[in-house]
């Protein structure tokens, strides 16, 4: 797994690419307090931390791989 901070908020995940179709991200204990997007969620009454819910950091991760600094291997 590859250490990632958001671009747009900073959360901390770590990612893992298998492939440029498949992600794995494993979020940190705090991803509630540092990422807009989840404390929405979790205002909302949703306690649910989903990779896949926060755009911002899908987005992240996409121009982390195409700059390089994620490894997606061949």
């Amino acid at each position: 797994m590859q250490p990632h901070a958001c671009h747009t908020c900073g959360t901390h995940v770590e990612v893992e690419k298998f492939s440029f179709h498949h992600t794995s991200i494993q979020w940190q204990n705090d991803a509630e307090e540092t990422c807009a997007q989840f404390q929405a969620l979790a205002a909302a009454g949703d306690r649910q931390v989903d990779a896949s819910s926060c755009k911002a950091m899908r987005d992240s991760i996409e121009a982390a791989v195409l700059d390089g600094s994620i490894v997606v291997p061949d």
